[in-house]
């Protein structure tokens, strides 16, 4: 993809981020420094989480851009019913977690904030995900197997658990996966122009 001369800065560790931006064939750089704190209001919408940590981690790049950089950030949101899933914090964690899921509908919801020196858009997307009665030893060998704490939701659609365990999906399969592809590439070629 062509970026006008453009750099792209993705602000984001997740392997699956940079695995998916790369799959757009766009030449980026990773750099994750950042100042903000993912903190928020308890009385903010759910739904808006998402792009309150994008635009959060945005505004806390550890630096000025250039006038030649554009910068991505991105935040994924596991919502079940009125409870947001983010990572587990140990196994017991993620155990609770995919019972919670299990037999389920979620939402997962993803913000994505691409700004420059001059311009700032943040948008979400939302996919419905619908999981089978999981058993527990279905749960327990994901979880020794694939160790999903680095996940929201403790789970990653892309593995063994997605396989085995999810009966559909309403909406964008890499918005599930942690980025929506193709909103992104929609997004960036509107902003370059």
């Amino acid at each position: 993809m062509d970026t006008n001369g453009k750099r792209i800065i993705l602000a984001s560790n997740s392997p699956r981020r940079k695995e998916l931006l790369a799959a757009l064939d766009i030449d980026f750089t990773v750099d994750t420094g950042t100042s903000f704190v993912e903190t928020y209001s308890p009385d903010t919408p759910h739904e808006r989480v998402p792009e309150l940590m994008s635009r959060g981690k945005s505004l806390g790049f550890h630096r000025e851009l250039d006038s030649d950089e554009i910068l991505v950030t991105s935040d994924t949101m596991v919502l079940c019913g009125k409870e947001i899933l983010g990572k587990p914090a140990d196994r017991k964690d993620a155990e609770r977690m995919l019972k919670l899921l299990s037999g389920r509908e979620h939402q997962v919801i993803t913000a994505v904030t691409i700004r420059d020196q001059e311009h700032e858009k943040t948008f979400s997307v939302t996919s419905s995900v619908f999981f089978k009665e999981l058993s527990n030893s279905e749960i327990d060998y994901y979880i020794d197997t694939y160790k999903p704490f680095d996940k929201a939701g403790a789970y990653g659609i892309q593995e063994w658990i997605g396989y085995i365990g999810i009966t559909g999906i309403e909406g964008s399969f890499y918005n599930v996966m942690g980025f929506p592809t193709q909103r992104f590439y929609d997004e960036l070629q509107s902003f370059l122009k």
